[in-house]
């Protein structure tokens, strides 16, 4: 069965009973409050929870404990939110016979209630993203949804939580999950926990993480609920306002945003290496605020295409993962090949010119009837050769279409063609055009690769037709 994670106080209070001794009472003090920082580039979560504890004068035993928990035992830290001056934490000590433990000593020197505050790092939480697309019947402008899913597999449940989420890489020498498992607690941890390097993070890392945690506004308490979003540093915080309750195993669903009419162009591409060696058709979308989107990144998450159908139904496109969206940059839905656009990649004519010859050596001969005669023996040292190409569309669809293509060629090769080619780097030119719709059209380009002795480079100079 799951333990709770609790924070034990023991201490000698007065108690008014019939036989008028002192007891000894043990409680487990309720949170506060608490807040959940998660992160999704690792499994990392910063838990900030507040407890009230009664303390008496001299020195108070604390026992904090997180059983069958994911929690990292050389994160735990805890700070006095009231009465700081009047406390001093002595020590903290773990048991080696009781793994999943550790106590504090702490002298007060008064006798009442105070604020704590306990701060640690725990992996097992989790959030992810996933998007909802709808065109219009004509594909000319969509809605974009956002979502975020919470899922908490720590050990630990959360009861009216505060909830962050940071999108950003950070770097850990250590997994949460590895430390937590651990079990015993070495000497050599206890030392680093009392030289301060609990959190077994880099020093950039936990920095940032308590910076965000200090800069984090207070929760609002609004219905209906919208996220905030926050931007720090290389960093970005996406805040829930109110509290959430989340449970260990469970999973909670919450909008991200809502845009609406956000608008999109269609192009097709060809580009082998990202796409593979066919016409794809794109739907563009740029993620900023003339695209009635571009208030927050969008991290990475599933994202999911359908198409009003215009009968009060709609038609699933595609599906497809996307990367970390900045502000600014643009959004690709790829739809794989259309039926209605066919593109074939046709070779006209071959030839070769311009050849060099090496003279490898010469043979005499002698005959009676003849004399002397020399054979010259001559190799071919380099030549060029001529590929005249053509990239054939024919675009069956009711509205012209936009294609790109964008081809890389090994060698020391001329790419002649009126088609307006630039570089997109040194090998590889990049050309569009127009295609009418019900037309047909021949995009068309000569390729002269130098060979042998010809070839002087590496790389492909663009030139017009000659």
């Amino acid at each position: 069965m799951k333990k709770v994670l609790c924070v034990i106080v023991v201490s000698m209070f007065s108690v008014a009973r019939a036989n008028g001794k002192n007891v000894d009472l043990s409680t487990v003090t309720p949170r506060n409050s608490v807040q959940l920082t998660i992160y999704n580039s690792e499994d990392l979560t910063l838990v900030r929870e507040t407890r009230t504890i009664s303390l008496k004068e001299g020195v108070n035993p604390l026992q904090f404990s997180w059983a069958q928990t994911l929690i990292d035992p050389t994160s735990v830290d805890i700070r006095f939110k009231t009465h700081a001056d009047e406390i001093d934490l002595l020590d903290t000590t773990f048991h080696h016979q009781k793994r999943e433990m550790l106590y504090w000593n702490v002298r007060s020197e008064f006798e009442g209630d105070v604020t704590l505050e306990i701060t640690y790092f725990t992996s097992g939480i989790s959030w992810s993203a996933d998007y909802a697309c709808i065109t219009d019947p004509a594909e000319r402008s969509m809605s974009f949804d956002g979502y975020v899913r919470i899922t908490n597999d720590s050990g630990e449940d959360y009861a009216n939580a505060g909830i962050r989420m940071v999108v950003g890489t950070i770097n850990l020498v250590e997994k949460i999950e590895a430390l937590a498992k651990q079990g015993v607690i070495g000497l050599n941890d206890v030392r680093h926990y009392r030289e301060g390097r609990r959190s077994k993070m880099s020093n950039r890392a936990r920095g940032a993480v308590h910076k965000e945690l200090e800069a984090a506004a207070d929760f609002a308490q609004s219905a209906p609920k919208q996220i905030i979003k926050q931007g720090l540093s290389e960093y970005f915080i996406y805040t829930v306002p109110g509290t959430e309750t989340v449970r260990h195993t469970w999973s909670k669903r919450m909008r991200l945003f809502r845009g609406l009419d956000v608008p999109f162009r269609v192009l097709y591409r060809y580009r082998a290496e990202a796409y593979g060696r066919q016409l794809v058709r794109l739907f563009m979308l740029k993620n900023d605020q003339a695209g009635h989107l571009g208030e927050t990144p969008l991290p990475d998450g599933m994202l999911r295409l359908f198409r009003d159908n215009g009968r009060d139904g709609l038609s699933f496109v595609s599906q497809q993962p996307i990367k970390y969206v900045p502000i600014g940059q643009e959004i690709e839905m790829n739809l794989g090949p259309d039926p209605e656009v066919i593109h074939e990649h046709v070779r006209l004519s071959s030839s070769r010119d311009n050849f060099w010859f090496h003279r490898s050596g010469a043979t005499v001969y002698y005959s009676p009837s003849e004399g002397h005669r020399i054979e010259i023996r001559d190799s071919v040292a380099g030549w060029d050769d001529h590929d005249m190409w053509i990239e054939r569309i024919r675009n069956y669809r009711d509205q012209p279409i936009q294609v790109e293509f964008r081809r890389s060629f090994p060698g020391h090769v001329v790419f002649r063609s009126d088609l307006a080619p630039t570089l997109h780097d040194f090998r590889t030119p990049q050309f569009s055009a127009i295609i009418e719709a019900g037309a047909k059209r021949e995009l068309s380009y000569e390729l002269v690769t130098h060979q042998g002795y010809n070839k002087k480079q590496d790389n492909v100079t663009l030139a017009g037709k000659s």
